[in-house]
């Protein structure tokens, strides 16, 4: 019997990673893909991002507005409440074997409600992490307490999530699902980027993401003025900024990186959404992915290329040497880019090892959603270590 397997895509770097796993169940005879799409696809104000994945192919069985109209924790919370039912009605509708999930952010959490409350299984993609900077920290583990399989991107992750009560015969460590992709890249090149991008980048430029720290707004506002600042120091660096996300904060970060970029136009160039074609193509060819990005966390290691951690978001992730950490501070910022540029720690890189898998996660995921038996998933027993 086929079985429908519903994946559901809130943002341009989930969707990203989720690509080649979503083509899968789409071709094996054995599954049928409903997709459904919500959240930051659905916005004009970060890409509308729902065009991209109508034509790479991807039939869409639901798209669920969760409007955020506004930058505070309020928004996020009006949002969610219509986030939930809306997801809901979909999932009763379509009914699938099972839900699966990728991370934390806000916009899964009301999926993973949504699915309990209509009694789907949910099978949970990068649970265990840990990123202390960010409300995502706690919303990572609500959505693996609410899943009942768990597919973790490294053995002290898969570990967490035993910790936490779940059956370890439900947890499988599979690698990060964003080096499924790597492994098989071609990278445009250089001219075809710079074309796409009708932007030159030149020989040397990095690659920014910035996102709120939720936990700590007004403190990271000034880090990121600091951040700003410190590019002052590469000046034969171009710079290439990537959309922020949706969470309480944001538009703050987007105005203050929008005004840096107008006062620099020939330098810099502010993207809402590259697409995970240009994006992984912009990491092959930059100095460094600087930033608070998991991105520079999980992939650019296997890109082999250094990465400058700034702030608190990403801390507690499992790291490559490949990526370098400083707080906030400008001259701590303006180190850490100088050694990150080193040939010493530029060569370190190149033999530098990750903690993330091989890059074949896709094959082992559809292992189990495709033999798993699901008849009494949905009842769960608390694993006592």
């Amino acid at each position: 019997m086929v079985r429908t397997i519903a994946i559901i895509t809130g943002s341009r770097a989930e969707y990203g990673l989720l690509q080649p796993l979503m083509t899968a169940v789409r071709e094996d005879p054995r599954t049928d893909l409903a997709l459904i799409v919500t959240g930051m696809h659905l916005d004009p104000r970060f890409g509308a991002t729902v065009t991209t994945i109508a034509a790479d192919g991807f039939e869409i069985a639901a798209q669920v507005a969760i409007p955020l109209a506004g930058d505070s924790p309020m928004a996020v919370a009006r949002a969610m409440g219509v986030g939930l039912p809306g997801i809901a009605e979909v999932l009763e509708r379509i009914k699938p074997a099972i839900l699966v999930i990728l991370g934390d952010r806000y916009e899964m959490l009301c999926a993973a409600q949504a699915a309990l409350l209509t009694n789907i299984p949910i099978a949970h993609i990068h649970g265990g992490e840990s990123s202390e900077g960010a409300m995502d920290e706690a919303i990572r583990h609500a959505i693996s307490k609410l899943s009942h399989l768990h597919f973790t991107a490294a053995e002290p992750y898969r570990n967490r999530v035993i910790q936490m009560g779940e059956d370890p015969a439900r947890v499988w460590n599979v690698g990060a699902l964003g080096l499924e992709t790597i492994r098989t890249l071609q990278p445009m090149s250089r001219q075809a980027l710079e074309e796409s991008l009708q932007f030159a980048l030149g020989e040397h430029y990095f690659l920014i993401t910035i996102h709120p720290e939720t936990l700590s707004q007004d403190l990271f506002l000034h880090q990121v003025a600091e951040l700003l600042d410190a590019f002052a120091a590469f000046p034969d660096h171009k710079l290439l900024f990537t959309g922020v996300n949706a969470d309480p904060g944001h538009a703050a970060i987007d105005q203050m990186i929008t005004c840096f970029c107008d006062n620099y136009p020939q330098r810099t160039l502010q993207v809402q959404s590259l697409g995970q074609l240009r994006y992984l193509s912009a990491m092959h060819y930059c100095s460094a992915v600087v930033g608070n990005s998991s991105s520079g966390i999980l992939e650019a290691p296997a890109m082999k290329v250094p990465t400058v951690n700034v702030g608190r978001r990403q801390q507690g992730r499992l790291r490559a040497k490949s990526v370098l950490d400083c707080d906030g501070a400008g001259a701590s910022i303006v180190k850490t880019l100088e050694k990150a540029l080193s040939p010493d720690f530029k060569a370190m890189v190149q033999r530098a090892s990750h903690p993330f898998g091989d890059g074949h996660c896709v094959e082992k995921i559809m292992d189990v959603l495709t033999t798993q038996h699901l008849d009494n998933l949905l009842v769960k027993r608390f694993y006592d270590l």
